[in-house]
């Protein structure tokens, strides 16, 4: 029944999909010659505020999401039209030129009074010379966004989770920041669109999906991939060791990796690590000092109070904090995970 039910909403989108047209972007991604100031020149979205997106723009969800102050994030995908996909295990989905990754971060206060508030979107686009990071922050009206190279700061408050109300001085970065967890190997590149990452379920206007058999339907991949879903972080049924691993892959191993901006640290925290030592246990820092707690390894199985990693994960001071951009807040759930993770080794 299950596969009957799956191949029913495949054939359903498909037949909904193809009595669409294809919606005009007004902008020329390929080249981006001139960068837009308003979002609103790109032509992604029919309605601005609801976060309507265009025919042509899709919804995207992840299995596990980087934190960033508790913020909700309202992802879409652009792919040209007639243009496919490619597929390398357990790396980013190769996107063709003129594609972009759009995501809003915005506080949507589902559990209390406060409304809700869009605060930046931020635009990967893959042009003829790479991926360009574009920053737009939102105005008091919510109707539009406009171009931040400068980056700002939006004091706000939001309903958490548990419906307490909680301030915050949310900090959309600056143009060059994005490259601090955007680069491997010098070159910029998406973060989170990974097979094992997407591998969830999600409402289309055609219905509850699949995310890759939908993207297989509109002929951006094949429907069988060599992956297996990672798991979410946040589900108390998978094992500590594959939710702290989780958690770690995605807040951690973007700049943690070969390559990346944390390369010379020697610790690796993305997922496919298997290394014990470069994952932390029994490893010393590169630089010891004040941002090491002058505790003496990154992770001491059994005593996660004398662990670096979660002496950083704690701290809200800029030179020790970890990551040391894109939160003003501490992110207490995470925290337990890895205080948890450590206590079990």
């Amino acid at each position: 029944m299950k596969i009957f039910k799956r191949s029913f909403s495949l054939f359903f989108f498909i037949v909904c999909f193809s009595s669409q047209t294809e919606g005009a972007i007004e902008i020329d991604l390929n080249s981006l010659s001139k960068t837009p100031k308003f979002l609103s020149e790109f032509g992604f979205f029919e309605d601005m505020k609801n976060q309507t997106p265009a025919v042509n723009v899709h919804p995207y969800s992840l299995v596990s999401p980087l934190f960033s102050d508790q913020t909700d994030k309202l992802r879409f995908v652009y792919v040209p039209e007639g243009e496919k996909l490619s597929y390398v295990k357990n790396k980013v989905f190769i996107f063709p030129v003129g594609s972009t990754l759009i995501k809003t971060f915005a506080y949507l206060n589902k559990n209390g009074p406060l409304e809700q508030q869009l605060l930046e979107t931020r635009l990967l686009i893959n042009t003829n010379d790479g991926w360009k990071a574009i920053s737009y922050v939102w105005n008091e009206e919510q109707n539009d966004a406009k171009r931040a190279i400068a980056g700002a700061t939006i004091p706000t408050s939001f309903v958490n989770s548990q419906g307490d109300l909680v301030a915050v001085r949310y900090r959309a970065p600056n143009q060059n920041q994005c490259k601090e967890c955007h680069q491997v190997n010098k070159v910029m590149t998406p973060i989170g669109p990974k097979a094992r990452n997407m591998d969830k379920n999600l409402i289309y206007q055609s219905g509850e999906m699949n995310q890759l058999l939908y993207w297989a339907a509109l002929g951006w991949i094949d429907q069988k991939l060599d992956s297996h879903p990672i798991a979410s972080y946040t589900d108390v049924n998978a094992s500590l060791d594959d939710r702290a691993r989780a958690y770690l892959d995605i807040n951690c191993g973007h700049c943690h990796i070969p390559g990346g901006s944390a390369d010379t640290t020697g610790l690796y925290l993305n997922l496919i690590e298997e290394n014990q030592e470069k994952l932390g246990i029994f490893k010393k820092p590169v630089a010891a000092g004040r941002a090491s707690g002058n505790l003496k390894y990154s992770v001491v199985p059994g005593h996660p109070d004398d662990s670096i990693m979660l002496f950083r994960m704690k701290s809200l001071d800029p030179g020790i904090m970890m990551p040391e951009s894109g939160r003003a807040l501490a992110d207490d759930a995470g925290i337990k995970l890895i205080k948890d993770w450590i206590d079990k080794l």
